[in-house]
């Protein structure tokens, strides 16, 4: 599944997220569902923890964090 936001895009498997950040530095970021946790309440974060690795990034809005949350059976905590 892919759901673009206005900083790249999420591209979701069924073990794993990836996140492609849009400009000249070619960032991505690659997480396993285990390792990621959604945070709601206006903040619309996906935040990834695993042993000596952590990132975080912004969505533009709920629905994207929803919709993710979806598509990976996760909560929004």
């Amino acid at each position: 599944m892919l759901i673009e936001f206005k900083g790249g895009k999420i591209i979701t498997t069924a073990h794993e997220i990836v996140v492609k950040i849009n400009g000249e530095h070619m960032i991505t970021l690659q997480a396993q569902i285990d390792a990621v946790q959604l945070i709601g309440r206006g903040a619309n974060v996906i935040s990834a923890n695993s042993g000596e690795v952590k990132w975080s990034i912004k969505l533009d809005n709920l629905q994207q964090l929803e919709q993710l949350a979806t598509e990976i059976c996760a909560p929004i905590q």
